[in-house]
């Protein structure tokens, strides 16, 4: 998993121009069916994908939290909601609540599991969100996240197998 890692984010930058061109074209012509099969490829991968392994979005990344995330996880550590905000929260440049360090301050970096699983932010619970519904609304988000995820990486190299997009071509008729 370590060298994978490594590679990702040359592998996710080799693809990131042939990704906004194909996001770009699914835009224009977005097939019903999307969503039902960002599922199943979401599915399929994390049937053989164990987040446990990685972490990485954990180790490199902080999520928004919700003002429901932060009393949630606040009640749970039996803190008030601002005294968790000062200890573990800023204001990112779009002024959302972030981490204010990474790696998060809930990772156990032993085995990669969180403190606060059952309470995680809905930003952690949806990573990295290839099953979302009406999906196509957040592809430059999903790019972003194939340099972090190895399974959002797979995720997007297998729809563009089971879903290719070719440019128009012209029919000859006799």
């Amino acid at each position: 998993m370590k060298k994978r890692l490594q590679e990702l984010p040359k592998l996710a930058q080799e693809a990131k121009k042939e990704n906004e061109k194909y996001f770009a074209r699914l835009k224009k012509r977005t097939p019903k069916r999307l969503d039902y099969l960002m599922q199943e490829l979401h599915d399929k991968e994390f049937e053989k994908t164990d987040c446990l392994t990685c972490g990485n979005c954990c180790k490199t990344t902080s999520p928004i939290f919700t003002d429901t995330d932060v009393e949630r996880i606040a009640k749970h550590l039996k803190m008030k909601v601002a005294a968790f905000e000062d200890q573990y929260l800023r204001r990112d440049e779009d002024d959302f609540k972030v981490l204010k360090s990474s790696p998060c301050s809930f990772l156990d970096l032993s085995d990669n599991t969180c403190f606060i699983y059952k309470v995680r932010p809905k930003a952690c619970a949806e990573y990295p969100h290839t099953n979302r519904k009406k999906f196509i609304g957040i592809t430059d988000l999903t790019i972003a996240n194939t340099a972090i995820c190895p399974a959002a990486y797979n995720i997007v190299e297998n729809l563009k197998e089971v879903l290719p997009l070719e440019g128009n071509k012209k029919v000859r008729r006799k």
